[in-house]
């Protein structure tokens, strides 16, 4: 029975690891625009009239987000961002750019927190001797999501991330289960997958071979859990659940 011991665990990232909740996009996208806007002037760069850099910004994000679901491939931001702005003539360095991809992001990151006890959850799970990684759906640049884990303090808990946008596919497919598989070095039936969405996160890791936990969210209020699976309210109850259900396959 030892084999069918987690060995792994495989995050989710938003409203899992961490809690963006319900946000205003509309307030959050304006504080981008202006940030991002301020930073080309600042440079030198001409990205016009403000309304307008808002518009082609907002017209060209969500007629690519459109098609990103409908072709079930996710698009990478940061060359989105380059495409749109290299029409108008702006030239930057890759360190500029990937700081203004930062910049849309930024407004983002300050509005999401991490629940309490978060890094100690996680350290003792990693010093348990479990992998760690994380499978995330999303056009967020990994440069900026890297550094929003950098920023919280918990980016070194895991060399395994899966960005979906890097792929042709995404959640709930299985082929980047399997591929979070491998990269994690073990087998689907020794990996605990943690999200919060029960239709691309728990359904699609549990038929992968995976277990799988539902953390309480709101994209999963009132929502039936699939046979098999354990609900936490936080993080900082996984450590126990882990050990027990590990104690319970000896």
């Amino acid at each position: 029975m030892s084999d069918k011991k987690i060995k792994a665990i495989l995050f989710d990232l938003g409203d899992t690891l961490v809690r963006f909740g319900r946000i205003n996009t509309a307030r959050l996208f304006l504080q981008s625009a202006k940030r991002t806007y301020n930073f080309l002037k600042n440079d030198g760069q001409a990205p016009g009239n403000f309304r307008y850099y808002c518009w082609r910004s907002l017209v060209y994000l969500r007629l690519r987000w459109l098609l990103s679901n409908i072709t079930g491939k996710d698009f990478d931001a940061l060359a989105l961002l380059k495409r749109i702005n290299k029409k108008y003539n702006v030239t930057l360095s890759e360190e500029q750019w990937q700081e203004l991809v930062w910049l849309w992001y930024e407004s983002l990151s300050e509005a999401s927190d991490v629940e309490p006890g978060l890094s100690e959850a996680l350290s003792s799970l990693k010093d348990s001797g479990l992998k760690l990684g994380i499978v995330s759906n999303t056009f967020i640049n990994g440069s900026c999501l890297d550094r929003h884990l950098r920023n919280i303090g918990i980016l070194d808990f895991f060399p395994v991330r899966i960005y979906s946008y890097r792929f042709n596919f995404r959640k709930p497919d299985l082929r980047i289960f399997k591929i979070a598989s491998q990269k994690i070095e073990e087998k689907a039936s020794n990996i605990l997958f943690v999200g919060d969405r029960i239709d691309k996160d728990i359904k699609a890791a549990l038929k992968a071979g995976m277990r799988a936990i539902v953390k309480a969210a709101h994209t999963n209020i009132n929502k039936k859990l699939p046979k098999g699976t354990w609900k936490i309210e936080s993080i900082v109850e996984l450590p126990a659940l882990v050990k027990k259900i590990n104690s319970e396959v000896s």
